[in-house]
Formats: structure tokens, sequence, C-alpha cells
């Protein structure tokens, strides 16, 4: 397939520009399973689509405040967005400014911080952080909430809670796992209460994945990579959620992305490191039977995943029905539930 059969007009009204004043406030589109029949309904409706054998997998991935902003010695601004964490004062990252800074260059940053800039790793800039405070502790300080690029505001104070997810727990992603967002303390102890298996997974959510495909031809696209990780008690979990007869259900991309690429193999296996999977359709699942989603841009890795898992024709009329209806899309949006397309 071609990009350009992932595109659809989208209006500006619909993007997302602030969450909702309740997480579980949202909308959920709900597909039947091998057929086009589309239910409008609400977030919390997702309970009673969810059955007691069935697994959910949660990418419990955090949220880090990944967007710096300082200048230059020579005084041109800058704004920085961490891609990756190295160790403790070592990141790669990208960088805004009028002009590229050169290796060896220190740039300084708010509240009096320094970071220099060791040289470049492909199109990413090696930085090291001065002083005697670790990186988490600048970053706390003056880090930013990294907001995709389509909300048209600075950050805010409520997006430190909101643009991220009530189950977080590992550093390292510089983009919300944003179907999880739906999520509060109340829907979560619905569904143990309901007896609802729960697992988690870790994908640290790079900015890559807002990266637009710049080749028409798929096969051409070279993947953007992320950190993952598949804890052996996952594997147990779903295991056990197969014997009898429950679906796993990813809670996102991030959690089908990363069930997937340790299913390469062909039988799930734990497993962590980098991941490049690319879904498009054609693709054989392997793990996931169902998969909580929001709406993604047009074009995108996320919208060609999605249209594997489900089908392209449906999800086609999945997304018209959403624009009709007048949903709201992309991380702070509604969400859509989706099982996979019988072979």
């Amino acid at each position: 397939m071609k990009k350009s059969d992932f595109y659809y007009e989208l209006p500006d009204e619909l993007i997302a520009q602030q969450p909702l004043p309740e997480r579980s406030a949202s909308r959920l589109l709900y597909l039947h399973k091998d057929s086009d029949a589309i239910e409008d309904k609400q977030f919390i409706d997702l309970l009673a689509l969810l059955n007691k054998d069935d697994l959910l997998v949660l990418n419990n991935t955090k949220v880090i405040p990944a967007r710096l902003f300082g200048h230059k010695q020579s005084g041109g601004k800058v704004e920085i967005l961490l891609e990756r964490v190295l160790n403790e004062r070592e990141v790669l990252a990208h960088m805004r400014s009028s002009k590229s800074p050169k290796a060896g260059a220190l740039i300084e940053l708010d509240a009096g911080f320094q970071c220099q800039v060791l040289g470049r790793v492909d199109d990413l800039f090696h930085l090291q952080f001065k002083g005697e405070q670790l990186l988490a502790d600048i970053l706390d300080r003056i880090g930013h909430m990294p907001l995709p690029p389509y909300i048209e505001r600075a950050d805010n104070i409520s997006d430190q809670t909101r643009y991220q997810t009530v189950f977080a727990q590992q550093s390292g992603a510089v983009a919300a796992p944003t179907a999880g967002l739906h999520f509060d303390a109340a829907m979560m102890a619905k569904i143990q209460a309901k007896g609802i298996a729960i697992a988690f997974v870790t994908l640290h959510v790079a900015s890559g994945t807002f990266r637009p495909v710049k080749v028409e031809n798929l096969a051409d696209h070279v993947m953007h990579k992320e950190y993952f990780e598949v804890p052996e008690q996952t594997v147990v979990a779903v295991e056990k959620a197969k014997k009898r007869g429950g679906r796993v259900i990813a809670i996102g991309t991030t959690a089908m992305r990363s069930l997937e690429s340790a299913s390469r193999s062909g039988q799930l296996a734990s497993a962590c490191g980098d991941t490049d999977l690319f879904i498009t359709p054609g693709y054989q699942f392997k793990t996931v039977d169902a998969m909580l989603t929001n709406f993604h841009l047009p074009e995108s890795t996320l919208l060609m995943l999605v249209s594997a898992f489900a089908g392209y024709e449906r999800i086609k009329k999945v997304y018209q029905h959403a624009i009709a209806a007048k949903y709201r899309f992309f991380s702070y949006g509604d969400a859509m539930f989706i099982q996979r397309a019988s072979l």
C-alpha cells in the first residue's frame, strides 16, 4: 500500500487542544467484530465490553518533562526536546535554533543550568548536562511537558498530570501513551472489581511517533526505534488469558507494538531492547486480540497499524463516521475499541 492510501481530511476544530475536565468523560467508538457496525458510546461503557476472562495490557511508561529552553553563548535562542536519556547526565536530543551549535558549544538553560554539545548522532545532538545536579533534578526544575506539535499552545500546570497516565511508573517517554489517558482511579478500580486481569509493558514513546512518513512506498519507510520491555510476568498473564479463553487487549498502539515485538519468533516471550516494528496491512498478529486506541494523524504509522489490525476499509469507514460525529482527535481526544479482523 501507499502512504496516500491513509490520507483523510480533518477539520482543525476536531483536534483536541485541551483534555476534558474528567479523564473518563471521553467518548468511545465501538466497532463490532467482523462487521461494519459502529456504536457511539462513552468511555465508561468500556467496562461492559470487557469480559471477566480478558487481560488488559497497559504501558506504564512515564513522560518526562523533556522540553527545555535556553540560549547559545552568542545569544541565539535554543529549544531542546530530549529523545533518549543515555545516563544521569547525557541525552540524545533534537535542537531548534537559528544555527546549529557545533561540538563543544555550551547552551545556557533556564535557572542557570548548562549543557554542552558533545557531537551528533545521526540527526540528534549528543548533550551532556553540567554541574552537580543530575538530569532528573534539572528536568524537574526547568523541564516542560513535551506536548505534541498539533497542540498549538504552551504547556501548563495541568498538563503535568493530564499528559500522564495514572499508572505511569517507568520514566523515559517524551510522548504519552494516549489511550491510557482515559483511565482514572475509579475506572481502574471498577476493572479490578469485575475481576479483569491487568498486566504491564513498558515502551518509552519517542518523538518519532509524530514524524511523518516521507516516502510514498511504505516498504521504503525506515521506522524509528523505541525502547520496550515485556516482563516475564506479563508473558505468564497472557498465557493464562489465552488458556481461559479470554482476549488479550492492548491499551494503545504502544502496548500493541511491545507485545507484537516480543512475539516476532511466533510466540510471546519476555524481551527488552529497541523495537522498530512497522505494522502495516498484511501483518500477521500473533498475540493481541483487541485494542483501545485514540484517533491518529493522517498518513501516520499509527493509523497504518490500526488499519492492519481491524481492516483497512473498516477503519476508513470508522474515521469517516468519527469526523461526521465530531469525535475529538489525537492525544487529548476520544477513543475507539476495536478487535482483530478475522482472516
